[in-house]
């Protein structure tokens, strides 16, 4: 059976723009959780592991930990990985991913 932390690690060997589920990213000190862009938008958002807050993408690639974040009244980074983590629990159950 595969596992949530196998499918996680096959993404992240995709290019960032190709990638359909969040990862973290971690640069001097700070840590963000990084969701895969939509169709409809125009970059990727990453989230502050703790805060509720976020900032985009290419700011994020620019400038690191000094990037511009946003409050985000809904979600923090771990919220994000925690989503995602038990979406991919339940299409494990459900058949939905196979080795």
């Amino acid at each position: 059976m595969i596992t949530v932390d196998e499918i996680l690690a096959a993404d992240l060997r995709c290019p960032p723009s190709q990638r359909s589920l969040p990862w973290p990213e971690t640069r001097d000190g700070v840590t963000v959780v990084v969701e895969p862009k939509p169709h409809w938008a125009a970059d990727m958002t990453a989230f502050r592991l703790q805060d509720r807050s976020y900032c985009y993408y290419a700011d994020w690639i620019e400038n690191g930990p000094a990037a511009r974040f946003f409050d985000h009244p809904e979600a923090c980074g771990r919220e994000v990985m925690t989503k995602a983590r038990d979406m991919l629990v339940r299409e494990i159950a459900g058949g939905l991913w196979r080795l």
